[in-house]
């Protein structure tokens, strides 16, 4: 399989949390907050009620909301946070949803779902915060079909969940609202890549003219999207156009020299693409829509037109410009 240059990897942008969440609240609660109830099917959970500015424990009794079925049909929307004993996060919906709560259809409970989130979702009402303590090796089993990674039980075997219940919708109401909140995702994720981009691509670049200057690529060009473009053999006939499929022989490396990919470790098999149309990283579609059919370049790559802050481990780092030499075979 050629190595991937699609941009289909997610590229999610983590943000640092500005504010003290109800999150950060509840795992205060969870060290120190009193002991936990439980239910029958074994969930340990503590909940709160908001009294103005100050959360006060509120009873739920024998494990089960009583109200719980005037909710059955609607949506909760919540932020919720999984952590490790080990009070490693796991997973932090506020940063994953760039600070737009989760939507949670509540349903009637079935067998299958005790013991698991669903369960504990049930247990809160709106406004309410919850700590929930699971064994991992079950929330695991239930959800995984595996047991937990052996890693995440250093500390302890099991999870805790965290859950701020922000309001309670009936389904339209939360279809219509999710809708918005995706455009305002969308805008956020791209407001933070131009961010990210304009910081790393200053460093890049300075790093890109440092590699060509020590590498006496003295021919280099620097494309409008920062690309560089050197010329080792000219081709014949117009530059590739986007829509056209462009084919080529390619090897791909870290700045140090390292190789990830190349034709050569698929047996010499070229590889095509069409241009333009997002199916390899940013910095190919720039670069090749300036090749024409025969020619032969170098092109310096820099983190933002290519694997960005996620890297492609384990092969690229975070934040690596990169190189390749290719070789336009065809343009059709």
């Amino acid at each position: 399989m050629q190595f991937s240059f699609r941009p289909g990897a997610a590229r999610h942008l983590a943000l640092a949390a500005g504010v003290l969440s109800a999150a950060s609240f509840l795992s205060s609660c969870n060290k120190g907050g009193g002991d936990y109830a439980k239910t029958k099917s074994g969930i340990e959970y503590k909940i709160f009620k908001k009294d103005g500015s100050s959360y006060s424990p509120r009873e739920v009794a024998g494990g089960e909301d009583a109200t719980y079925k005037d909710r059955v049909g609607k949506v909760m929307s919540a932020h919720i946070e999984y952590r490790t004993a080990g009070d490693s996060v796991m997973m932090k919906s506020r940063e994953r949803q760039f600070g737009i709560p989760v939507r949670i259809p509540l349903e009637a409970l079935t067998a299958k779902q005790l013991g698991a989130e669903p369960e504990a979702f049930a247990l809160l009402q709106p406004g309410d915060s919850g700590v929930f303590r699971f064994n991992a090796d079950t929330l695991y089993k239930r959800n995984a079909h595996q047991l937990a990674p052996a890693n995440l039980k250093k500390k302890g075997n099991y999870i805790i969940l965290t859950v701020k219940a922000v309001a309670l919708q009936t389904r339209e109401a939360a279809m219509a609202e999710a809708m918005a909140d995706q455009q305002k995702m969308m805008a956020e994720q791209q407001r933070q890549m131009r961010a990210y981009a304009e910081t790393q691509d200053k460093a890049d670049d300075a790093t890109l003219q440092e590699y060509i200057k020590k590498n006496n690529l003295t021919n280099a060009k620097k494309d409008p999207s920062g690309v560089y473009i050197i010329t080792t053999q000219p081709g014949t006939g117009a530059n590739a156009k986007a829509g056209q499929t462009v084919t080529v022989q390619y090897r791909g490396a870290l700045l140090d020299g390292k190789e990830f990919d190349s034709s050569a470790k698929h047996g010499g098999q070229p590889f095509s693409f069409p241009l333009g149309r997002g199916q390899v990283i940013p910095g190919w579609d720039a670069a090749l829509a300036q090749l024409n059919k025969g020619s032969k370049a170098t092109i310096l790559i820099p983190s933002s037109l290519a694997y960005g802050k996620q890297g492609s481990p384990p092969a690229i780092p975070a934040n690596s410009p990169l190189r390749f030499d290719i070789e336009v075979t065809d343009v059709k």
